[in-house]
């Protein structure tokens, strides 16, 4: 690819990215998913257009450290808190058979709360596995934006245009107070920037590989 392709390449996927944040354009995580390779595609032809390895491949950790993140927090999710959900709702739902389907025409029972027949022992594993599953993904979104900023940094160093930098500081930082809610607001700011960043690309010529002088010959 060359330099314009990766130049609207990662600007069209950040914009994707930014738009499939927005609650009103809600398409189950499809924009942003499309965004991610369009901007992963990006990065690999900068990679290659700036002889520098490591653009592509700080990207490519910091995705795998957020899908590792998001599978460990779903078979926590699926092993601790759905696996003992059931003892929870026999009890909010006295009648209930068992049956998923059938709880759409239940109505709980809150007087179970208050009645002194509840057992609340049965809200610790399911309080237990969803803050394990928040700590996880947490986790793992600021070890994936370290390297993803790594990357971002890498660009801006190389291109000469220093949104790139700030993109990746913001979305590190929003990794960060995502436990408050705010991080997700400068994570939607840093993908704009993204954008604009790979719009204020320059077209440049390719730069050349180091060159290095020959070895000396041995005497004769």
């Amino acid at each position: 690819m060359n330099y314009e392709t990766n130049k609207i390449l990662g600007g069209i996927g950040a914009i994707l990215m930014f738009i499939g944040i927005l609650p009103v354009a809600n398409f189950y995580g499809i924009l942003e998913l499309i965004g991610a390779v369009l901007i992963l595609a990006a990065l690999y032809g900068l990679s290659g257009h700036f002889h520098e390895s490591g653009i592509f491949k700080n990207a490519v950790i910091g995705v795998l450290a957020g899908v590792v993140g998001a599978v460990l927090a779903f078979v926590i999710l699926v092993a601790v808190v759905l696996a003992n959900i059931s003892s929870f709702l026999y009890q909010l739902y006295p009648g209930w058979d068992g049956s998923w389907a059938s709880l759409s025409g239940m109505t709980a029972d809150t007087s179970q709360f208050t009645s002194g027949n509840f057992d609340y022992s049965t809200l610790v594993p399911l309080v237990t596995g969803a803050l394990a599953v928040l700590v996880i993904l947490w986790v793992f979104a600021i070890v994936g934006t370290f390297f993803i900023r790594r990357s971002l940094k890498q660009v801006s160093a190389k291109s000469g245009v220093g949104l790139f930098g700030t993109a990746g500081t913001l979305l590190l930082a929003g990794a960060f107070l995502t436990i408050i809610g705010f991080g997700l607001l400068l994570m939607w700011i840093a993908a704009l920037l993204l954008a604009i960043a790979f719009f204020q690309l320059k077209q440049a010529e390719p730069i050349a590989p180091p060159t290095y002088p020959p070895p000396p010959q041995p005497p004769t």
